[in-house]
């Protein structure tokens, strides 16, 4: 799945390019994709290809297309406080980008089948933590990861306000996933090769509303023990929060706000913003076609009229990018700043007590 929009090249322009594309709609949505870089839940020897509008797969590990995430975002209509549900879970993508939404008074759970894929998840979701300035951005609600069969989950589980499986869905299983909802919740399935979206009216009503057509694997069915008993999986319990967690997330909103407001004020002042940083300028590419036969693959390209003179358009912006590249370094974008860190590191504090509003992170 994917190819819907032109590669980036690098995570914000790959973000710009769905926009256009109206497959990124809402404010909340763009904010989540531009804090989390697509490219770092990739393997090293694949990250070429992260800003491509497609699928990746390698062994058990998968990442959905750009596109197709960007309409389950959407289509989730995700607020903070809400309670999330991922099934097949994977990666952890998706669900870090749902924990900035979320905020730290949400529940954010995910099932995987595969033991490795919930390793790979938690070492992601771990450097995450540790070193992206996102974090910093926003309040996380920290995603909780259990192995297991999605098709298996204990029926005394809590339900949810929102879900999303990221397999193919059989119609005999439409009602078990609908039941995992509450009744105001929203439920995000590719379901008979349709991306389904179902909300839960009320306790025995759904509106259903077709999103886009898709091809997922489907889901693999239970494999029961020997003694012909599945193995039910057990979501963690809703926790929490300690009084000492509740406090340390009151003095970060805190801190951000006096930043937020010092911000405006050198606005106010009339200081200039730092150049932004220009785009390079993309190269107009041809349509190619690309056409599959048994195991063979062919790809032709389709010419048009316009391919002399887009040839013209292609030497003139090679020329401007050119020209841009030899601009002064003082164009370049400036290292970002985390304003929260230098704020907290600031404070006459005991540095465990700034480590701790820092959640121990790296710099």
């Amino acid at each position: 799945m994917g190819g819907a929009v032109s590669a980036g090249e690098d995570n914000d322009e790959l973000i710009d390019n769905l926009k256009e594309a109206q497959y990124i709609r809402t404010e909340l949505v763009e904010q989540a994709f531009r804090a989390i870089d697509r490219a770092d839940y990739y393997l090293e020897e694949f990250k070429d290809n992260a800003y491509k509008d497609l699928a990746w797969k390698h062994g058990n590990i998968h990442l959905s297309a750009p596109c197709i995430y960007s309409e389950v975002m959407e289509a989730l209509d995700l607020q903070p406080g809400l309670s999330f549900l991922n099934l097949g879970s994977g990666t952890g993508y998706l669900s870090s980008m749902v924990g900035l939404i979320l905020g730290p008074f949400g529940v954010n759970h995910g099932v995987e089948l595969h033991s490795d894929v919930i390793e790979y998840a938690k070492q992601k979701l771990d450097f995450f933590i540790k070193t992206s300035d996102s974090f910093d951005k926003f309040e996380f609600c920290e995603p909780s990861f259990v192995i297991g069969n999605c098709l298996e989950i204990s029926p005394d589980c809590s339900q949810y306000d929102r879900v999303y499986c990221g397999a193919g869905v059989q119609k005999e299983h439409e009602d078990y996933m609908k039941n995992l909802l509450k009744v105001g919740g929203i439920l995000v399935m590719p379901l008979e090769e349709k991306l389904t979206k179902i909300t839960r009216t009320g306790p025995s009503a759904w509106e259903t509303k077709k999103i886009l057509a898709v091809s997922f694997a489907p889901l693999i069915q239970p494999n029961h023990t020997d003694s012909g008993k599945s193995r039910l999986v057990h979501l963690p319990p809703v926790a929490v929060r300690s009084l000492q967690d509740l406090a340390r997330i009151a003095i970060r909103g805190t801190i951000k706000k006096i930043i937020h407001q010092e911000a405006l004020g050198r606005a106010g002042d009339g200081l200039k913003s730092p150049p932004r940083f220009k785009r390079r300028r993309l190269r107009r590419r041809r349509m190619e076609t690309i056409v599959f036969l048994d195991k063979e693959v062919f790809a032709s390209r389709i010419s048009s009229p316009s391919d002399d003179n887009n040839n013209c358009e292609d030497m003139e912006e090679e020329r401007l990018e050119e020209e841009e590249e030899s601009k002064p370094s003082e164009l370049k974008p400036d290292p970002p700043v985390n304003f929260l860190r230098e704020k907290v590191l600031s404070l006459p504090l005991p540095d465990p007590l700034k480590y701790y509003l820092l959640y121990y992170r790296e710099k």
